[in-house]
């Protein structure tokens, strides 16, 4: 019997690997024509997301109250409030932006997904339920960025369309 490493192959070599047919046969030329479409949906419907989360922050919409969010940051260590606040709205929106048209996609995913590492870490006390301001909402996006930051910004990216990527 072979070593496990030896079994197991890179992620170079999954592409190679032939896809399982559909079990409606005319299906499988659907799926090949748009499955390249999968990760770019992903990383703009995440930057996408994010954003508005980022506009409650800085500028009180949707919603947003910058004081009051100031003083809860304060009140859990995050001293000057106001600055935290600003801070991780110009990430939320900035960053969001950025990951969506996919420039300097690695870094603004990693930035993201920093900040919303953070925000799991805060609202662990509160358990899993985001009803319950838990840690699923946070920690669905925060892990998407962080796999957007390892992807990077993909073929359909402004990082792409200029050849360079972080």
């Amino acid at each position: 019997m072979s070593r496990l490493a030896d079994q197991i192959r890179s992620p170079r070599d999954w592409s190679a690997t032939a896809a399982p047919r559909p079990i409606i046969a005319p299906l499988q030329s659907v799926y090949e024509r748009v499955s390249w479409l999968s990760y770019p949906l992903i990383r703009v419907a995440a930057g996408l997301v994010l954003m508005p989360h980022g506009a409650q922050k800085l500028f009180g919409w949707f919603g947003g109250n910058p004081e009051r969010l100031a003083a809860a940051f304060e009140s859990i260590g995050f001293v000057p409030g106001a600055f935290w606040v600003m801070a991780a709205g110009l990430v939320e929106l900035v960053g969001g932006f950025l990951v969506a048209v996919g420039l300097l996609t690695r870094p603004a995913a990693l930035a993201t997904s920093g900040l919303l590492f953070i925000a799991v870490g805060v609202q662990m006390p509160n358990g899993w339920f985001w009803t319950n301001g838990g840690i699923e909402f946070p920690l669905l996006w925060a892990v998407a960025m962080l796999a957007v930051a390892l992807g990077g910004g993909g073929r359909l990216s402004v990082d792409s369309a200029i050849g360079r990527e972080f």
